[in-house]
Protein backbone atom coordinates (compact mmCIF):
# COMPACT_ATOMS: atom_id res chain seq x y z
CA UNK A 1 0.00 0.00 0.00
CA UNK A 2 1.10 3.71 -0.50
CA UNK A 3 0.57 5.27 2.95
CA UNK A 4 0.66 8.57 3.64
CA UNK A 5 2.52 9.80 6.98
CA UNK A 6 2.43 13.53 8.00
CA UNK A 7 4.94 14.74 10.14
CA UNK A 8 7.33 12.18 9.06
CA UNK A 9 10.53 14.08 10.08
CA UNK A 10 9.34 13.60 13.60
CA UNK A 11 9.97 11.38 16.65
CA UNK A 12 7.05 9.11 16.30
CA UNK A 13 6.53 9.83 12.61
CA UNK A 14 10.01 8.36 11.90
CA UNK A 15 9.54 4.87 13.69
CA UNK A 16 6.22 5.02 11.37
CA UNK A 17 8.28 5.49 8.36
CA UNK A 18 10.36 2.84 9.52
CA UNK A 19 7.77 0.36 10.22
CA UNK A 20 6.26 0.83 6.77
CA UNK A 21 9.05 -0.15 5.32
CA UNK A 22 10.01 -3.43 6.88
CA UNK A 23 6.39 -4.18 5.41
CA UNK A 24 7.00 -3.70 2.12
CA UNK A 25 4.47 -0.34 2.08
CA UNK A 26 5.71 2.70 -0.15
CA UNK A 27 5.60 5.53 2.88
CA UNK A 28 4.76 8.99 1.47
CA UNK A 29 5.96 11.43 3.42
CA UNK A 30 4.23 14.86 3.85
CA UNK A 31 6.01 17.41 6.22
CA UNK A 32 7.47 21.08 6.03
CA UNK A 33 11.13 19.95 6.42
CA UNK A 34 13.18 17.91 3.31
CA UNK A 35 14.40 15.08 6.49
CA UNK A 36 13.20 12.98 9.18
CA UNK A 37 13.93 11.32 11.94
CA UNK A 38 16.33 13.34 13.77
CA UNK A 39 18.08 14.83 10.45
CA UNK A 40 18.88 11.67 9.48
CA UNK A 41 18.14 12.54 5.29
CA UNK A 42 15.14 10.93 3.02
CA UNK A 43 17.73 8.43 1.35
CA UNK A 44 18.76 7.43 4.72
CA UNK A 45 17.00 4.37 2.58
CA UNK A 46 18.80 4.16 -0.26
CA UNK A 47 20.84 1.32 -0.72
CA UNK A 48 24.25 3.16 -0.99
CA UNK A 49 23.41 5.08 2.03
CA UNK A 50 21.96 2.00 3.94
CA UNK A 51 22.88 -1.31 2.55
CA UNK A 52 20.54 -3.18 5.30
CA UNK A 53 17.44 -2.20 3.11
CA UNK A 54 18.25 -2.53 -0.29
CA UNK A 55 15.72 -1.10 -2.90
CA UNK A 56 13.52 0.45 -0.43
CA UNK A 57 10.51 2.82 -1.77
CA UNK A 58 10.13 6.02 -0.43
CA UNK A 59 8.48 8.80 -1.60
CA UNK A 60 8.85 12.66 -0.18
CA UNK A 61 6.12 15.42 -0.67
CA UNK A 62 7.65 18.90 0.89
CA UNK A 63 4.33 20.65 2.13
CA UNK A 64 2.35 21.79 5.31
CA UNK A 65 -0.64 20.16 7.05
CA UNK A 66 -2.16 24.32 7.27
CA UNK A 67 -2.13 24.40 3.63
CA UNK A 68 -5.33 21.75 2.57
CA UNK A 69 -4.37 22.03 -1.13
CA UNK A 70 -1.08 20.30 -0.27
CA UNK A 71 -2.90 17.78 2.05
CA UNK A 72 -5.76 16.68 -0.60
CA UNK A 73 -3.35 15.87 -3.35
CA UNK A 74 -0.88 13.82 -1.49
CA UNK A 75 -3.89 12.42 0.23
CA UNK A 76 -5.08 11.17 -3.34
CA UNK A 77 -2.41 8.93 -4.44
CA UNK A 78 -2.62 6.99 -1.49
CA UNK A 79 -4.13 4.18 0.14
CA UNK A 80 -4.12 5.03 3.85
CA UNK A 81 -3.11 7.92 5.67
CA UNK A 82 -1.35 8.08 9.02
CA UNK A 83 -1.71 11.66 10.50
CA UNK A 84 1.43 12.24 12.84
CA UNK A 85 2.30 15.82 12.02
CA UNK A 86 1.39 18.23 15.32
CA UNK A 87 2.91 21.47 16.79
CA UNK A 88 3.99 19.74 20.50
CA UNK A 89 4.81 20.98 24.28
CA UNK A 90 2.78 20.90 27.56
CA UNK A 91 4.60 24.36 29.48
CA UNK A 92 5.93 25.32 25.53
CA UNK A 93 2.72 26.50 24.22
CA UNK A 94 0.82 28.10 26.90
CA UNK A 95 2.10 31.41 26.11
CA UNK A 96 1.13 31.19 22.81
CA UNK A 97 -1.23 28.52 22.06
CA UNK A 98 -2.02 30.04 18.02
CA UNK A 99 0.52 27.74 16.63
CA UNK A 100 -1.13 24.92 18.44
CA UNK A 101 -4.50 25.79 17.32
CA UNK A 102 -3.46 25.91 13.64
CA UNK A 103 -1.76 22.91 12.93
CA UNK A 104 -3.38 20.62 15.53
CA UNK A 105 -7.06 21.34 14.67
CA UNK A 106 -6.93 23.43 11.46
CA UNK A 107 -4.28 21.23 10.03
CA UNK A 108 -6.21 17.78 11.45
CA UNK A 109 -9.24 19.42 9.80
CA UNK A 110 -7.59 19.75 6.36
CA UNK A 111 -6.45 15.68 6.71
CA UNK A 112 -9.82 14.68 7.80
CA UNK A 113 -11.13 16.80 5.12
CA UNK A 114 -9.00 15.23 2.56
CA UNK A 115 -9.58 11.57 3.87
CA UNK A 116 -13.52 12.08 3.68
CA UNK A 117 -12.83 13.74 0.03
CA UNK A 118 -10.60 11.00 -1.57
CA UNK A 119 -12.36 7.78 0.87
CA UNK A 120 -9.00 7.23 2.29
CA UNK A 121 -9.32 5.49 5.68
CA UNK A 122 -6.43 5.95 8.57
CA UNK A 123 -5.47 6.90 11.58
CA UNK A 124 -4.59 10.12 13.85
CA UNK A 125 -2.78 10.19 17.02
CA UNK A 126 -3.65 12.00 19.81
CA UNK A 127 -2.67 12.27 23.45
CA UNK A 128 -3.31 10.18 27.08
CA UNK A 129 -3.49 12.95 29.03
CA UNK A 130 -6.62 14.72 27.17
CA UNK A 131 -8.31 16.01 30.05
CA UNK A 132 -5.24 18.32 30.83
CA UNK A 133 -5.92 22.23 30.04
CA UNK A 134 -2.69 23.12 28.31
CA UNK A 135 -2.82 24.26 24.61
CA UNK A 136 -1.23 20.66 23.42
CA UNK A 137 -3.66 18.53 25.01
CA UNK A 138 -6.72 21.03 23.96
CA UNK A 139 -6.03 20.94 20.35
CA UNK A 140 -4.95 17.60 19.91
CA UNK A 141 -8.33 16.57 21.93
CA UNK A 142 -10.29 19.08 19.94
CA UNK A 143 -8.95 17.39 16.50
CA UNK A 144 -10.09 13.93 18.01
CA UNK A 145 -13.48 14.73 18.31
CA UNK A 146 -13.79 16.35 15.02
CA UNK A 147 -12.16 12.70 13.92
CA UNK A 148 -15.11 10.72 15.68
CA UNK A 149 -17.32 13.85 14.50
CA UNK A 150 -15.80 12.65 10.53
CA UNK A 151 -16.52 9.05 11.27
CA UNK A 152 -20.55 9.63 12.72
CA UNK A 153 -21.54 11.90 9.99
CA UNK A 154 -19.06 11.67 7.50
CA UNK A 155 -18.86 7.85 6.98
CA UNK A 156 -14.88 8.28 6.95
CA UNK A 157 -12.72 5.73 9.06
CA UNK A 158 -10.23 7.95 10.75
CA UNK A 159 -9.05 5.26 13.99
CA UNK A 160 -7.97 7.23 16.66
CA UNK A 161 -4.86 6.24 18.67
CA UNK A 162 -4.10 7.76 21.78
CA UNK A 163 -0.40 8.21 22.18
CA UNK A 164 1.04 7.94 25.88
CA UNK A 165 4.48 8.95 26.90
CA UNK A 166 6.20 7.55 24.21
CA UNK A 167 10.40 7.57 24.40
CA UNK A 168 13.05 5.47 22.25
CA UNK A 169 16.27 6.22 21.01
CA UNK A 170 16.38 9.56 18.29
CA UNK A 171 14.29 11.50 20.57
CA UNK A 172 15.32 15.80 20.42
CA UNK A 173 15.97 17.05 24.75
CA UNK A 174 14.72 20.11 22.78
CA UNK A 175 13.30 22.51 21.88
CA UNK A 176 9.96 20.61 23.70
CA UNK A 177 11.01 18.70 27.07
CA UNK A 178 10.70 15.26 27.08
CA UNK A 179 11.23 12.88 30.09
CA UNK A 180 13.45 10.02 28.88
CA UNK A 181 16.15 12.19 27.05
CA UNK A 182 16.65 15.17 29.45
CA UNK A 183 16.88 12.07 32.48
CA UNK A 184 19.23 9.31 30.61
CA UNK A 185 21.43 12.50 29.57
CA UNK A 186 22.25 13.81 32.41
CA UNK A 187 22.70 10.36 34.10
CA UNK A 188 25.35 9.67 31.49
CA UNK A 189 27.17 12.90 32.07
CA UNK A 190 27.35 12.10 35.26
CA UNK A 191 25.32 15.49 36.24
CA UNK A 192 21.66 15.75 38.38
CA UNK A 193 18.37 15.15 36.51
CA UNK A 194 15.36 17.35 37.03
CA UNK A 195 12.61 16.25 38.14
CA UNK A 196 9.04 18.01 38.27
CA UNK A 197 7.07 18.50 41.70
CA UNK A 198 7.94 16.07 43.80
CA UNK A 199 7.50 13.28 41.09
CA UNK A 200 5.04 11.49 42.29
CA UNK A 201 2.67 11.72 39.33
CA UNK A 202 2.11 9.02 37.56
CA UNK A 203 3.27 8.12 33.81
CA UNK A 204 2.80 5.49 31.13
CA UNK A 205 5.75 4.73 29.20
CA UNK A 206 5.81 3.38 25.98
CA UNK A 207 8.60 2.78 23.88
CA UNK A 208 8.12 4.44 19.97
CA UNK A 209 8.19 1.09 18.11
CA UNK A 210 5.53 0.30 19.95
CA UNK A 211 3.30 3.09 19.72
CA UNK A 212 4.27 3.30 15.41
CA UNK A 213 3.17 -0.49 15.46
CA UNK A 214 -0.22 0.23 17.05
CA UNK A 215 -0.60 3.69 14.28
CA UNK A 216 0.15 0.90 11.31
CA UNK A 217 -2.04 -1.43 12.53
CA UNK A 218 -4.82 1.32 12.93
CA UNK A 219 -4.74 2.14 9.72
CA UNK A 220 -4.33 -0.93 7.50
CA UNK A 221 -7.53 -2.62 9.39
CA UNK A 222 -10.27 -1.36 8.08
CA UNK A 223 -12.76 -3.95 9.13
CA UNK A 224 -13.01 -2.51 12.42
CA UNK A 225 -15.87 -0.64 14.27
CA UNK A 226 -15.14 3.07 15.03
CA UNK A 227 -18.53 3.03 17.36
CA UNK A 228 -19.18 0.35 20.01
CA UNK A 229 -22.73 0.38 21.72
CA UNK A 230 -22.20 1.09 25.57
CA UNK A 231 -25.05 -0.70 27.59
CA UNK A 232 -24.02 1.54 30.62
CA UNK A 233 -25.22 5.02 28.66
CA UNK A 234 -27.42 3.09 26.30
CA UNK A 235 -25.36 5.05 22.99
CA UNK A 236 -22.75 4.23 20.79
CA UNK A 237 -19.64 5.59 21.84
CA UNK A 238 -16.26 6.08 20.12
CA UNK A 239 -13.57 3.67 19.87
CA UNK A 240 -10.46 4.93 21.30
CA UNK A 241 -7.00 2.64 21.10
CA UNK A 242 -4.68 3.59 24.01
CA UNK A 243 -0.93 2.61 22.74
CA UNK A 244 0.10 2.58 26.85
CA UNK A 245 1.52 0.36 28.58
CA UNK A 246 -0.97 0.11 31.61
CA UNK A 247 1.79 0.10 33.90
CA UNK A 248 1.77 3.12 36.04
CA UNK A 249 5.47 4.39 37.14
CA UNK A 250 5.91 7.24 38.64
CA UNK A 251 8.43 9.90 37.45
CA UNK A 252 10.30 9.46 40.33
CA UNK A 253 10.62 5.32 39.31
CA UNK A 254 11.50 6.47 35.99
CA UNK A 255 14.41 8.39 37.43
CA UNK A 256 15.71 5.31 39.48
CA UNK A 257 15.75 3.18 36.60
CA UNK A 258 17.56 5.52 34.36
CA UNK A 259 20.31 5.88 37.18
CA UNK A 260 20.52 2.55 37.75
CA UNK A 261 21.11 1.38 33.78
CA UNK A 262 23.43 3.98 34.13
CA UNK A 263 25.50 2.32 37.25
CA UNK A 264 24.60 5.52 39.34
CA UNK A 265 21.94 5.92 42.88
CA UNK A 266 19.53 7.82 43.60
CA UNK A 267 20.84 10.82 45.62
CA UNK A 268 18.95 13.65 46.55
CA UNK A 269 20.09 17.19 46.06
CA UNK A 270 22.89 14.85 43.95
CA UNK A 271 21.46 12.52 41.12
CA UNK A 272 18.56 14.30 41.41
CA UNK A 273 16.79 17.60 42.20
CA UNK A 274 13.04 18.52 42.58
CA UNK A 275 12.57 21.72 41.17
CA UNK A 276 8.73 23.51 41.00
CA UNK A 277 6.13 22.23 38.52
CA UNK A 278 6.33 23.16 34.76
CA UNK A 279 2.98 25.11 33.36
CA UNK A 280 0.12 23.06 31.85
CA UNK A 281 0.83 19.66 34.31
CA UNK A 282 -1.32 19.45 37.67
CA UNK A 283 0.73 17.78 40.38
CA UNK A 284 -0.09 14.06 40.74
CA UNK A 285 -1.61 13.87 37.75
CA UNK A 286 -2.27 10.15 36.64
CA UNK A 287 -1.77 9.78 33.23
CA UNK A 288 -2.47 5.54 32.05
CA UNK A 289 -3.78 3.86 29.29
CA UNK A 290 -5.43 0.45 29.00
CA UNK A 291 -3.80 -1.86 26.71
CA UNK A 292 -7.34 -3.90 26.59
CA UNK A 293 -8.69 -1.19 24.23
CA UNK A 294 -5.20 -2.14 21.71
CA UNK A 295 -6.98 -5.99 21.71
CA UNK A 296 -8.87 -5.74 18.85
CA UNK A 297 -5.65 -4.86 16.55
CA UNK A 298 -3.48 -8.28 18.13
CA UNK A 299 -5.31 -10.74 17.89
CA UNK A 300 -1.76 -12.71 18.64
CA UNK A 301 -1.59 -10.98 21.72
CA UNK A 302 0.49 -8.03 22.71
CA UNK A 303 4.20 -7.97 23.55
CA UNK A 304 5.21 -4.51 24.04
CA UNK A 305 9.10 -3.71 24.80
CA UNK A 306 9.27 -3.41 28.78
CA UNK A 307 10.24 -0.32 29.93
CA UNK A 308 13.94 -1.71 31.59
CA UNK A 309 14.87 -2.99 28.47
CA UNK A 310 13.35 0.37 26.73
CA UNK A 311 15.90 2.26 28.45
CA UNK A 312 19.11 0.44 28.31
CA UNK A 313 18.18 0.69 24.46
CA UNK A 314 17.78 4.34 24.83
CA UNK A 315 20.87 4.92 26.86
CA UNK A 316 22.95 3.12 24.37
CA UNK A 317 21.61 5.65 21.96
CA UNK A 318 22.29 8.44 24.06
CA UNK A 319 25.77 7.56 25.16
CA UNK A 320 27.01 7.98 21.69
CA UNK A 321 25.93 11.67 21.70
CA UNK A 322 27.80 12.47 24.85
Amino acid sequence: MRVLVTGASGFIGGYVVDNLLAQGHVPVLLDRLDNYTDGHAINRFDPDSDPDVPDAEIEFRLGDIRDYTAVTEAISTCDRVIHVAGVLGTSETIDNPLPAVETNIVGGLNVFQGMRQHDVPGCYVTVGNYWMNNSYSITKTTAERFAWMFNREHGTKIAVVRALNAYGPRQKAEPVRKIMPNFCLPALRGEAITIYGDGEQIMDMIHVADVADVLVRAAIRTDLDHYVFDPDRDVDAPVKYEAGSGRPTTVNDIARIVLEAAGREVIEGQTVEHVPMRGGEPEHSVVLGSPATLEPLYPEGLNLVGLEEGVEETLAYYADLR
